[in-house]
């Protein structure tokens, strides 16, 4: 795309991100070999000042070779891991990379701020936006802050006072989503936290101003779909949009965990089948491997996106806008029964 991206990495830098092995994930393996062994022919011709140019250029082909083979046929499963891996990035990486003079906004003004579920204005290529994003955390502190991503209540209110805003002032409005699902616990409960994202689902299909979101990882259940229900849903390559997790579904289904790969495919969760259902309307490519392999690809990539869908949105009114995305909302789910077969 014609966005002003950073320069790509090298092969051996893309692998620097598997330095641990917990990071590593069961396919990911024999890129791992391979680039162990790069690393031992660097270092002997280091110490034996004797030139195996040649042999590292085979190896570094062979990881190339090896890497499009490897993530030109992940099953959804794998990409449901992709879409989970630690190093990828989250809403807040985006933020700082494509937009500018982002402001958070705090609370929900009835009960606490939730660090799961953040907002506030930034300015998109020169033009006032909200943003709305669902934030997991990096280290074990700021996973416990933020509840691993899953909001509460308070944070879908939060997430709605700020849609308002966005439509008082006529502001588009970006959502990201990135979580299991809405935190299930007795206080969320307790607080309504259904009540909450249904609120917010209604809200959304009748707010003023155009609104676009982007799953960048998970997208669980209606902890995602609270703040979803917008003009244009876009999705990375390897994220994943569901009702239910495919741990769960094996879990109800065949009463077993084990069964997670078997429910990912019957689920149809991967961005590829969610574009052919009609359930998103782009597929936004990533990196050879992940976006966590190159930031700065996905995020022009997710620019390019941003800028294309809201120059759209920006031309239609209100009632036009309003139409559409009810009509868009509508559509999803809906299917025909064939008739019997006559002898």
């Amino acid at each position: 795309p014609p966005v002003d991206t950073l320069p790509g990495r090298s092969v051996a830098s893309s692998l620097n991100h598997m330095e641990s092995p917990a990071y590593v994930l069961e396919f990911e393996k024999p890129l791992r070999e391979l680039a162990r062994q790069l690393d031992e022919l660097r270092q002997r011709s280091i110490e034996t000042n004797v030139d195996l140019t040649t042999e590292i250029r085979a190896i570094e082909k062979k990881i190339e070779t090896t890497r499009r083979d490897i993530y030109s046929r992940l099953s959804p499963w794998q990409k449901v891991q992709i879409a989970r891996h630690p190093r990828r990035p989250y809403a807040l990486d985006y933020v700082r990379a494509i937009f500018e003079g982002f402001q958070e906004l705090h609370g929900d003004r009835q009960f606490k701020d939730d660090q799961a579920l953040i907002g506030g204005t930034a300015f998109f290529l020169g033009e006032a936006v909200m943003i709305v994003a669902q934030q997991k955390g990096r280290d074990p502190k700021e996973r416990i802050a933020r509840n691993f991503g899953m909001p509460q209540p308070e944070g879908y209110r939060k997430a709605l006072r700020l849609m308002r805003m966005a439509e008082k002032f006529r502001l588009p409005l970006i959502t990201f989503i990135d979580t299991p699902g809405a935190f299930p616990g007795i206080e969320s409960e307790a607080r309504h936290v259904s009540e909450a994202i249904a609120v917010n689902l209604r809200e959304m299909a009748r707010l003023r101003t155009p609104s676009i979101s982007v799953v960048v990882g998970e997208g669980g259940s209606g902890g995602a779909l609270g703040v979803g229900v917008t003009d244009r849903v876009l999705i990375f390559e390897n994220s994943y949009y569901s009702v239910i997790s495919p741990e769960g579904c094996a879990a109800i289904l065949w009463k077993d965990n084990a069964a997670a790969p078997l429910a990912a495919e019957a689920l149809k969760v991967s961005a590829d089948h969610l574009e052919k259902l009609g359930v998103v309307d782009e597929v936004i490519p990533e990196p050879p491997g992940g976006a966590h392999h190159d930031l700065s690809q996905a995020a022009g990539a997710l620019k390019y996106a941003l800028q294309k869908h809201l120059n759209d949105l920006r031309a239609l009114d209100a009632e036009k806008l309003l139409a559409t995305r009810y009509e868009r909302f509508r559509h999803l789910g809906v299917y025909e029964e064939a008739g019997a077969a006559r002898s």
